[in-house]
């Protein structure tokens, strides 16, 4: 447990910052922030934390080999010089998932495929015999990450994504990721110092991330199980200490206020909201938020409301022109934070943001704006000691460069513009070649139009999809069992009596 080793916790473009803040905060030592990624170094004990107490990590990968390659034999030869002994035996099932940047190696799953052949070789040549592949439920997951040359093999010690907290009882359509909420959340600095308002709030997301933020609760409280716990290595009783240790938790002396025009979204909420054991801190209402008023107690709001993508509405743009309104003349004195994707939506608002951070929901880069809401001028509010951005925001800020300049698909969309442009001149030459070829052709008889609706320019007529005003539900099943609601009281202390039933 004392020795220190290299891990790598992997996240979200733009909550890399957040998710370095976090580690610093729980002790870990060298943090180095990359793309979608932080690494830094510690302990088992230091894994086992990561993975059960960190709010803004997807996964937590421990290396065990770096190695180059230049073609498929010698991804091969670098995993079969590994004694996977260590790790496997002939009863161990595991899977191989595979991350490719590379133009040697354009295909993710035949990497996978190499891997998996030089680790079942080399037991065939030792044993006579080979562990299994096992997709869905593994023991042992293996994580292996090219970038052109460069190959990282490791362990996933997580399992299934962090992501899946394992509150979440029923959806609605197009939930805002956990990470993602918990990330939005940390960004804008509140923990718990005052009331918190989600006037969208769906499945309740951003609702419950809020309430274990707030009381400093680790969000892997409620999942069954992490993949570490099946290594040869695991150590029950160090987890079993870090999951019963409730010392860091602390009072939430305000409230969380969720609320949404869908009563199937408030119900979806509720019942999340019960899984967890959280409703004295929560409270959800159906509710409109062109009748939201001034709330009594200091407050923030944090929303997602839709922008035209998997949902919308009706009048997506007068959604968000109401969205300004009411926080122009019932939100005085306090904060919003809006995550959107299209310009124009934000431009409805008509308020000037503080500060736009970039981050990405799903494959959508988004803005997670901050509204500064405040009677008078600017000056006067500057005069008045008024901080506009704070010194942590202004680095925030500062990643919009860097997600330009490092982009992901950028090379990938460039080639793909130069693509569309050789297919341009191609179709155009090819209609010059037809439009010849028409001039020899015998006139065609005249046709009576067909009945249709006429087509109005899509730039004057641009509509977006229109399910209803926020995130639909699937209909509750009255009958589905629900998980037993997180209490201090509840927690797993394991008796040493049923270690081996695993």
């Amino acid at each position: 447990m004392t020795q220190d080793f290299e891990l790598i916790a992997k996240t979200f473009m733009g909550l890399e910052p957040v998710l370095a803040k976090e580690l610093t905060q729980l002790g870990a030592e060298n943090i180095q922030i990359g793309r979608r990624m932080v690494s830094f170094t510690g302990n088992k004990e230091m894994m086992y934390r990561a993975n059960f107490q960190l709010h803004t990590a997807i996964r937590i990968l421990k290396p065990i080999k770096h190695f180059k390659a230049l073609s498929a034999d010698d991804v091969y030869e670098g995993v079969k010089s590994i004694d996977w002994t260590e790790y496997l035996d002939n009863d161990t099932t595991f899977a191989v998932d595979s991350v490719v940047f590379s133009e040697e190696f354009r295909h993710s799953k035949f990497v996978s495929y190499k891997v998996k052949d030089a680790i079942v070789d080399q037991f065939r040549e030792k044993t006579g015999n080979r562990p299994n592949i096992s997709v869905a439920n593994p023991d042992i997951r293996l994580n292996i990450h090219i970038a052109e040359d460069k190959c990282t093999l490791s362990l996933d010690s997580s399992g299934e994504s962090l992501h899946r907290r394992g509150y979440r009882q029923e959806s609605v359509e197009a939930p805002l990721n956990e990470v993602l909420a918990a990330g939005m959340i940390l960004m804008t600095g509140w923990h718990g110092d005052t009331d918190f308002i989600d006037p969208m709030c769906g499945s309740g997301t951003l609702l419950i991330e809020a309430a274990l933020i707030a009381r400093n609760m680790a969000p892997g409280v409620f999942r069954k199980e992490f993949a570490f716990e099946k290594w040869k290595d695991f150590d029950r009783d160090l987890f079993d200490e870090i999951y019963n240790d409730d010392s860091q938790e602390r009072e939430f002396k305000h409230h969380i206020y969720g609320y949404d025009i869908d009563i199937k979204a408030v119900n979806t909420a509720r019942m999340n909201i019960r899984a967890t054991g959280l409703t004295n801190d929560i409270t959800v209402a159906e509710a409109d938020f062109k009748d939201f008023t001034q709330p009594k107690e200091k407050s923030i709001i944090v929303m997602n409301p839709p922008y035209g993508e998997r949902i919308s509405t009706p009048d997506l743009l007068g959604t968000y022109k109401m969205i300004g309104e009411r926080l122009k003349h019932q939100f005085l004195n306090n904060d919003a934070w809006i995550l959107s994707y299209r310009e124009e939506c934000f431009d409805q608002i008509g308020l000037k943001p503080s500060i736009k951070i970039p981050v990405f929901n799903g494959s959508l880069e988004c803005e997670f704006r901050k509204y500064q809401i405040f009677s008078g001028k600017m000056k006067e509010f500057r005069s008045e000691g008024g901080i506009v951005k704070t010194e942590e925001e202004k680095q925030q800020m500062a990643e919009k460069r860097r997600f330009k300049q490092n982009r992901e698909f950028k090379k990938r969309l460039e080639e793909q513009e130069e693509n569309e442009e050789a297919d341009i001149r191609t179709f155009k030459f090819r209609s010059l070649e037809k439009k010849e070829a028409r001039k020899d052709r015998e006139p065609r008889e005249f046709r009576e139009p067909r009945d249709s609706k006429d087509f109005k320019d899509s730039r004057d007529s641009k509509d977006f999809r229109k399910p209803r005003f926020s995130r639909d539900s699937r209909d509750a099943k009255s009958s589905r069992d629900f998980k037993k609601p997180y209490k201090k009281n509840n927690r797993r202390f394991r008796d040493h009596d049923d270690k081996d039933e695993d």
